[in-house]
């Protein structure tokens, strides 16, 4: 086994240590959700967490660490009798993002059930986890129906493992911490809530702090266990200090101030639900006797409500994490200080450690280092841009123009969106096999059942009607005697669901001259915001394609973040010519790459704009030949597309209209994108994908 890397060893990151260590006293916080950009220290942080948890007591023998004092009476090893046992380090369990449903709850054997009556369980990951901790690594990429699994056994403390009427159940109490990069996708607002404390981590830009960070990791790798004795003094204290923290946890007193303050707190932020109050209660009461006191202070309901707030504000995803402190403040300043019923020990150190005989501890990690970034920081929070000069439309075709309006022409500052509005799902006709999501239509592991075929691997889902169709010929060749039915593994039958998966949404965004217009514009990424906002609520991927000048570009490419995409939303500029057909070749070329990458996942691709095309870009030609060429390609190639005509004014072209006929798609203005003026565009979708050209609906089903 690998020496892990020591705790203290890791440099700075001061309140991602605190908020481990506090779990660490009192489990009951909830757990630490780590956000933060890759190479942080973040992984390296949670694996040495677990050196210094206490030895957990367990029953000899039970594969699901029943306490020797208190076993659980459901326990499918048990029953036990109470009394002395073993001991074994406490463990973290890690979940891969791509583990199957049967690896994180166990397998029952069905074929043995159903023929033999025994409930043959294998435990899962949430056995291996129970009174330890559950790391996730990349936990905004889990599937949907694992997080739903971890949010059962998360809020009742128990796993439940049901099969056709044969369920067994064993205790799931554990630590769950998880780790992201939020440029890769934000956390559903379910899980998100579940963890307890939250952190935001960031690479240290001092480069003493760097360079220790760099000292430190190198003399791991060159001798692991020989730095990890070096560091051994300081993780023996450390281990000390959560036994006696967790030793001194019931006598420290919450007094009804800082319960005023935690309330007051949680009402002046607006936060929804009651869980952040008992988070923050428990979360000061752990801090209180980290710090060696038996009474709450106000500093501790202050740092509690910065673990345990800012991941609990959000309104939807384009919200930067963060608390107002000065807010903060003030709320708390509205409450006497309380008298202290025995007098405090002397403030500990606030890195969570004894002090550092190698250099200074506020550095960097092992992988990355710094402090605490700066709260806010979306797109939501820049200062709203320079109003921008009305920008004309595009010239006539034949105008001549200058090199600088050939290569985009004057740029336009970028305008802030409008408000965003609920649209109404457009679909991808078919059924599909791509990542569970809830857009279009697909088979799924979980959904409606809808027939049964014979399991390609390991039984998961047993259609129990089918089965018995399929051994009831044979029972009396199979020398049936008594009541119960002769089952054989070729009589298995797995039952086939039906679901919704998420799809690839790629915009292709107009960012033109003709589109520039102040009020215009802003009305366009309004639209694309909202339609963004619903891909997040759908669990889509997205990407962005802008054109505008000579030529087309990738934006962002697809992305499970729609909040990168909507930051570089924000700051589109506008102007120059319109080169349509080169957007839609671009686009083309990122569904091909895409779709080597990720087979299953189907498109869905929305051009945003008002049909002109004054340029042909690098291909040349007649820019609308070009265009129209490029729509039937992309029909052709079986993608379902919608397209958003921005046209404005009296006078209407209907050149989107045209395009979208090219596309095989339905066309669809601005106020008509709203929910409620959008009824039968789904519809509008199918009909126009699956009457103009039918080989496209063949190959996207």
């Amino acid at each position: 086994m690998s020496t892990p890397y020591p705790f203290t060893a890791v440099v700075g990151q001061t309140d991602l240590r605190l908020a481990l260590l506090l779990n660490a006293v009192s489990p009951a916080v909830g757990g630490v959700l780590v956000r933060g950009e890759k190479g942080t220290a973040k992984s390296t942080a949670v694996r040495a967490l677990s050196t210094l948890l206490p030895a957990v007591d367990i029953v000899p023998g039970c594969r699901f660490s029943c306490a020797p004092v208190a076993p659980d009476p459901d326990c499918p090893d048990g029953p036990h009798e109470a009394g002395p046992g073993g001991a074994r380090p406490a463990r973290m369990v890690e979940l891969p993002v791509g583990a199957s449903e049967d690896r994180l709850v166990g397998a029952l054997d069905i074929e043995r059930a159903l023929a033999e009556g025994v409930k043959a369980f294998e435990p899962g990951l949430l056995a291996d986890a129970h009174r330890g901790i559950l790391y996730v690594d990349e936990v905004n990429l889990l599937h949907d129906h694992l997080i739903d699994l971890l949010l059962d056994a998360a809020a009742m403390g128990a796993s439940y493992v049901e099969r056709e009427g044969v369920s067994v159940r064993h205790a799931a109490r554990f630590l769950l911490v998880g780790t992201m990069n939020p440029e890769e996708g934000e956390l559903r607002p379910q899980l998100l809530d579940r963890f307890g404390l939250t952190v935001e981590v960031a690479a240290s830009r001092e480069p003493a702090q760097r360079v220790e960070v760099v000292r430190r990791r190198l003399a791991y790798e060159d001798d692991p266990a020989g730095f990890a004795a070096r560091w051994s003094g300081d993780e023996h204290e450390v281990r000390a200090r959560v036994v006696a923290a967790r030793a001194l946890l019931p006598q420290v007193r919450l007094g009804d101030n800082a319960l005023l303050r935690i309330a007051a707190t949680c009402a002046g932020f607006e936060v929804d639900g009651m869980r952040a109050d008992i988070v923050m209660a428990r979360t000061a009461t752990a801090l209180a006797a980290w710090a060696g006191r038996t009474t709450v202070l106000k500093e501790d309901v202050r740092q509690a409500a910065l673990l345990a707030l800012p991941h609990r504000r959000r309104r939807n995803p384009f919200d930067a994490p963060g608390l107002d402190e000065d807010k903060l403040d003030e709320i708390l300043d509205q409450f006497p200080d309380e008298e202290p019923q025995d007098e405090p020990d002397p403030e500990p150190d606030p890195d969570g450690g004894p002090e550092n005989p190698q250099g200074p501890d506020d550095g960097g990690g092992p992988d990355g280092g710094g402090g605490v970034p700066p709260q806010g920081g979306g797109p939501q929070d820049a200062q709203p841009p320079a109003e921008p000069a009305e920008a004309p439309a595009d010239a006539p075709e034949g105008a001549p123009r200058s090199p600088a309006q050939e290569a985009g022409g004057p740029e336009q500052a970028a305008v802030r969106a409008a408000e965003p509005f609920r649209t109404k799902m457009l679909s991808v006709p078919g059924l599909g096999e791509g990542a569970a999501g809830r857009r279009s239509r697909a088979r799924t592991a979980h959904g409606r059942t809808t027939g049964a075929q014979r399991p390609r691997g390991q039984l998961t889902k047993l259609h129990l009607a089918a089965t018995v169709h399929a051994a009831a010929p044979h029972q009396k060749a199979r020398g049936r005697a008594g009541r119960g039915l002769v089952i054989r593994k070729d009589d298995l039958r797995q039952a086939t669901r039906e679901g919704r998966e998420g799809n690839l949404v790629l915009f292709v965004v107009d960012a033109s001259g003709s589109m520039a217009a102040r009020q215009r514009m802003s009305a366009v990424k309004g639209a694309v915001l909202s339609l963004l906002l619903d891909a997040y609520q759908r669990r889509d991927k997205v990407g962005l394609v802008t054109f505008r000048g000579a030529a087309a570009e990738l934006a962002l490419p697809p992305t499970s973040s729609v909040d990168a995409a909507a930051a570089r939303l924000e700051k589109l500029p506008t102007g120059g010519r319109t080169p349509l057909g080169s957007g839609l070749l671009k686009a083309r070329e990122v569904l091909r790459i895409e779709r080597l990458r990720d087979p299953s996942r189907r498109p869905l691709l929305v051009v945003v704009t008002d049909g002109r095309a004054t340029s042909a870009g690098a291909v040349g030609g007649d820019p609308r030949e070009l265009t129209a060429r490029s729509a039937r390609l992309l029909a052709a190639d079986g993608v379902a597309s919608v397209v958003v005509d921005c046209e404005s004014g009296p006078v209407r072209l209907g050149l989107a209209g045209a395009l979208a006929a090219d596309l095989g798609g339905p066309a669809v203005t601005l106020d008509g994108l709203r929910a409620d003026s959008l009824a039968g565009l789904v519809k509008d979708v199918r009909t126009a994908v699956t009457t103009p050209a039918t080989h496209t609906t063949r190959r996207a089903a």
